[in-house]
């Protein structure tokens, strides 16, 4: 990270590196009208990733916890995680044949009738590259949200409905705010990956699901180190102030679920 800072400051000439002091890899940043924009297009597919990651695993593991044995939950588990048995780019390239126009999707589609040829919806588009990050992601959610909710007291939900609580108002007063941290590990665990995430849009995206590690990568594989290191080092920086944001939201919530 020393080495990106300082090479950020610097420029390139000719694929050399000359220590040049100046602001301009940093200006070209702010005053580009690509790059700006495709960073805010990847602050917006991280947040809806990450909220259709919270919503799709958090009834998930309260079923899971609830009302599914210990043992099952150790094998539902464990078929979450087998995923992560296999490579990254493995499963990413196995999309591309259950989205292509020749994927599972349209084939099926096409076998009940609903589509007289292969539509494109679902490759090579941001709508493709959010599906892929959803399942890329969910295993993180549904990880965190398992470990605080099994030490959750499901006897403190009944206590509330005795006492005229609706279930909506029990799970909005009493569940939410003692798994309040579970749900804000969830959220860096899906939310701040995503921000570097450069193999996904490429692979199943194309040019029209370019985030804002694409470039980056493209910076350095052309060359244009310094560039990309002043790239890099607005993104790392972005990061951090998410992580201390959240950090701190994590220590109050804290404190009041213990209390």
């Amino acid at each position: 990270m020393a080495f990106m800072v300082v090479f950020s400051f610097w420029r390139t000439v000719e694929l050399d590196i000359i220590p040049d002091w100046n602001l301009d890899n940093y200006l070209d940043f702010f005053t580009s009208p690509t790059y700006p924009g495709t960073f805010a297009k990847t602050l917006v597919m991280a947040g809806v990733v990450t909220v259709a990651c919270l919503l799709l695993a958090l009834p998930f593991t309260y079923y899971l916890v609830r009302y599914v044995s210990r043992r099952w939950q150790r094998l539902v588990l464990l078929a979450v995680i087998v995923p992560f048995w296999t490579s990254y780019l493995l499963r990413v390239y196995a999309w591309q044949a259950i989205l292509g126009e020749r994927g599972v999707i349209n084939q099926v589609l096409m076998g009940l009738g609903i589509l007289d040829e292969p539509t494109r919806l679902f490759s090579y588009n941001n709508v493709s590259v959010f599906i892929v990050l959803v399942y890329v992601y969910f295993p993180f959610a549904a990880l965190a949200l398992y470990a605080s909710l099994e030490r959750f007291d499901f006897e403190q939900l009944k206590a509330a409905q005795d006492l005229g609580a609706r279930p909506d108002q029990a799970l909005r007063h009493i569940l939410l705010p003692q798994i309040r941290p579970g749900l804000i590990t969830a959220c860096i665990f899906v939310f701040i990956p995503i921000i570097g995430e450069f193999l996904t849009p490429i692979v199943v995206g194309g040019t029209q699901g370019v985030l804002i590690g694409n470039p980056v990568i493209n910076f350095f594989r052309a060359g244009q180190i310094t560039t990309g290191a002043a790239f890099a080092i607005l993104i790392a920086a972005f990061v951090t102030v998410l992580l201390v944001l959240f950090r701190r939201h994590l220590q109050v919530e804290d404190v009041v679920a213990r209390g």
